[in-house]
Formats: structure tokens, sequence, C-alpha cells
């Protein structure tokens, strides 16, 4: 309920009460219950507020039906996060998505929408497609998704062109994943001077930024800030995002963003694990790094971590802290997945040495008449770039 406020202020809404409901089972027709409804009724109208939030997804005919009884407007978490969604994209592309997610979530729920909208007026919920005469019949609403489904492939289509042409200059990639609010537009910002716009608020991020990062050992790795997960993050919105969330799935490396100040710190760290399960990166290899240590009180025991992730660093995105450590650790990632191979470099290739050394371990280096020998543990993506020396 902590997250729904915050998700509700998020979306410049203002919370007048907030209120639980136990139930053995779910009703079919209020979700609530009929009476639980006409007690919200009520409570709304105490407290001048013009809508109800509910921390849950409801059916079409749940929210038709709250709405009758209650004659104000009925919001689920499924809307209220493709609301702020609205409100936060910025290129082209992330308002493409975001059109197709709410488009495909209010399709079945068009019947009186139009107007309950008219009668209710703006705010929450009514943002983007949402103010447009939704009485529009279903036909146009199905052609204007395919329609916006065809412009995202293409869009999806350039950045897989994009995606190719980066892979010629063999560089690693690492993306960063991490619930919303978690800092990691910060410690991009930190780390590159990205400029990424930074708030206290959900979902600050949905457009894509990838950075170069060159380390003081000269190692080299783009470092792409993606959209934040959320608990139970609405279908509708993995599926519009699929083309960018490819970012994660075809990078090198994650480096998961964890908010330890937050006393909800296990629940979200699972939450994006889950997520990161459905775009099947559950098994990539990742670097956990527990952010906002600057927060934590000094006098308390020490949060234990290392039950979540043996790869894991304490660090503070703002503050700078750690940030050596975590730089080590994502070398050693990069150079984990490996081979050792034996290579005779002329002396006139001195730029081939320097990429090596840039790129992989070396673990002997002989200069002898004609060549450099060279024993090197060089990282399976890179070993194109030097297989001509192989011996």
């Amino acid at each position: 309920m902590k997250e729904l406020f915050r998700l509700t202020v998020s979306a410049d809404g203002e919370v007048v009460a907030i209120e639980k409901s136990k139930r053995d089972k779910i009703d079919s027709a209020y979700f609530i219950g009929k009476g639980k409804a006409e007690e919200l009724k009520l409570l709304a109208v105490e407290n001048d507020a013009d809508g109800i939030i509910f921390n849950n997804e409801l059916t079409p005919a749940q929210q038709r039906n709250l709405e009758n009884i209650t004659n104000l407007k009925i919001l689920d978490r499924t809307q209220l996060i493709l609301d702020i969604f609205v409100k936060r994209a910025v290129t082209n592309e992330g308002k493409l998505q975001v059109e197709l997610a709410q488009l495909k979530y209010l399709l079945p729920r068009l019947a009186g929408k139009g107007i309950m909208l008219s009668r209710l007026g703006g705010g929450i919920g009514t943002r983007g497609p949402g103010e447009t005469k939704l009485e529009t019949d279903r036909r146009r609403i199905k052609e204007r998704i395919r329609k916006l489904e065809k412009e995202i492939e293409k869009l999806g289509k350039r950045r897989e062109t994009q995606r190719k042409s980066r892979k010629k200059i063999p560089i690693a990639t690492v993306a960063i994943v991490g619930y919303t609010n978690s800092g990691k537009s910060t410690l991009l910002n930190t780390i590159t001077n990205a400029n990424v716009p930074v708030d206290d608020k959900l979902f600050m991020t949905l457009d894509t930024k990838t950075k170069l990062v060159r380390l003081k050992s000269g190692l080299q790795f783009t470092l792409t800030d993606t959209v934040g997960f959320v608990d139970r993050l609405p279908h509708q919105l993995i599926a519009a995002f699929k083309s960018t969330l490819e970012e994660v799935r075809l990078s090198d490396l994650l480096l998961h963003i964890v908010d330890v100040s937050s006393p909800f710190y296990r629940q979200q760290y699972n939450s994006v694990l889950e997520v990161l399960g459905e775009l099947g990166c559950e098994d990539k290899p990742m670097i956990t790094a527990f952010n906002k240590i600057d927060l934590l009180d000094s006098h308390l025991p020490a949060v234990s971590f290392d039950e979540f992730h043996k790869d894991s660093v304490r660090i503070s995105g703002l503050k700078g802290i750690n940030l050596d450590k975590l730089f080590q650790k994502i070398e050693e990632k990069l150079k984990d997945d490996a081979i050792v191979r034996y290579l005779e470099i002329p002396y006139n290739e001195s730029k081939l040495i320097y990429s090596l050394k840039k790129y992989a371990r070396i673990l002997s280096e002989e200069y002898n008449g004609l060549f450099v020998s060279i024993y090197a543990n060089i990282p399976t993506r890179y070993e194109k770039m030097f297989e001509k020396y192989y011996k």
C-alpha cells in the first residue's frame, strides 16, 4: 500500500484516505463486494475524493460495476502505472509503446467508458488515448493497434541494425536493471555524466540511454540504463517495450541495482528477478550492486546482503562510494568468459598489442627478435580481432 501511495503521487494524484479490505475470495462482480463498495463511496464523499484506486487489476466488469455504484472514477494498479508511463515517455518510440499498451488495456473496457470519462473529467487515468473519444468502435481501435505494432516493429528493426553495427566493434555491453527508483539513472550520471533526469519519483526513466565507459585499466564497455521494474509490472508494458528490453536480453552482463535503504528491498530484488525471468534473462551473468548505503544508519548492524548474490558489492551511486570495487567486479565478470591463446605479434603491430592489453588479460609477454610472444586470456567476444596471430 505504501508503494501504491508513491505510485499515486508520481501520477500527480493526492491521496486523501487509505482503506484495506480482507475477504476469503474475490467478488466476481465488485471485487470487494457490493457492501464494501458502498462504504468506499461514503468514504470518498467524506474526503471529497473524485476517484478510487485499487492495488490489484480489475476485470472490465468489476470496474464498470464499481463505477456505477460509486459514481466515481475507478482505477486499478495497471491503469495507474500506464498513466505514469504516459507522463514519462519522451521519445517517439517510448510514446508509441505506451500508447500501444494503453489501447490493449482499454480495448476490453470500452463499453460505457467514454460516457464515464466525459462525466468525470480529466486527471489520472485519462491521459494519452484516454482523452480521445473512447466510444469509437472497436474496429478503429484495433486498426490503431495494428498500425502502432507495425511502427514499433520498424523501430525495432532499426535498433537491431544499430546493434549489429555496434557489434562490428566488439565492445562488451552492460545493462543496468533494477526496481524503479533504485538509483539506476543516478549511477549512470555519476559514472558517465549522462545527464539523465532523476527525481525521487517512480519511473523517471523510460527510454534507454547508452554511454561508453573506459576504465583505468583500459577496458571499455557500453553501459545502458533501462526502464525500472516494479512488482506486478503490467504484461501490456512488457509486451509493448519488447524492443527496448531487448537491450537487457542481448547484453553481456547485467548490473542489478538494489535500493537497500528501502524496507522492502528483499521483495523488490525478487520482483526484478521475476521480470528478468519473463525476458529469458535468468541465467545471464549478473552483478548485484546494493545501492544507497549512504542512507543506512551507521549505528545499526550491517545488513547481510551476501545471501542474495555471490557477485555483490555495496555502493552509493550518488556519493560515488565503492565504485572502484564495482568496476573491478565488472572487469572480472567481463573477462570470465575467456580462453587462453598464444599469439606472435610483429613489432609494427603495436596498436594490436595495445588493443590486446585493453580487452584481454596478459598472462605472459616476451620480446623476441621479430615479434612479441604473448599468452593472453581473451574473452570470446574479442577472439576474431586477434585470430590472425594465433599459433
